[in-house]
């Protein structure tokens, strides 16, 4: 690893943690040629193609769904690491499946159905752009069912 400050290649780890449980590795590293310290995270790379529903197929990429879940639960009650633990599961769930491809429906279904339990509003948020709501009445629609639900 190429320290960040001089880019020397000689950094040697002067600690490891495990974190996240389980699910990823945080190092912390020190270069031999100035002595700068930092930090890298090791996590696990999922070799697996989204299907999206016009056939195209993409890379899983943890970044894009961290990012749409934050977008939905942005101001709302939910904690950064109730959605990592979320991700996480998501993916062990994905590699045990086993499949190199999986329906980006699959994905947004299991993030769908979180929402739904920790918080109505992200829920709604959410679902506007899964679901692509056209209008307001699909909005409204989708609220009287969750009144509903209660």
């Amino acid at each position: 690893m190429k320290c960040p400050k001089c880019k020397e290649l000689e950094t040697k780890v002067i600690d490891s943690r495990i974190i996240e449980d389980g699910f990823s590795i945080r190092r912390r590293r020190e270069c031999s040629k100035c002595g700068y310290r930092f930090t890298t995270y090791e996590r696990l790379e999922l070799d697996i193609m989204v299907v999206k529903k016009d056939g195209r197929r993409e890379p899983y990429n943890r970044e894009k769904l961290l990012s749409g879940i934050r977008k939905a639960c942005h101001k709302r009650p939910i904690s950064e690491d109730t959605i990592k633990k979320f991700i996480n599961e998501l993916e062990l769930d994905l590699i045990q499946k086993g499949e190199k491809e999986i329906s980006s429906q699959y994905i947004g279904e299991r993030v769908i159905s979180a929402l739904k339990e920790w918080d109505k509003v992200a829920y709604i948020r959410f679902a506007s752009v899964y679901k692509e709501f056209k209008d307001l009445g699909e909005f409204i629609t989708q609220i009287k069912e969750l009144s509903h639900e209660e």
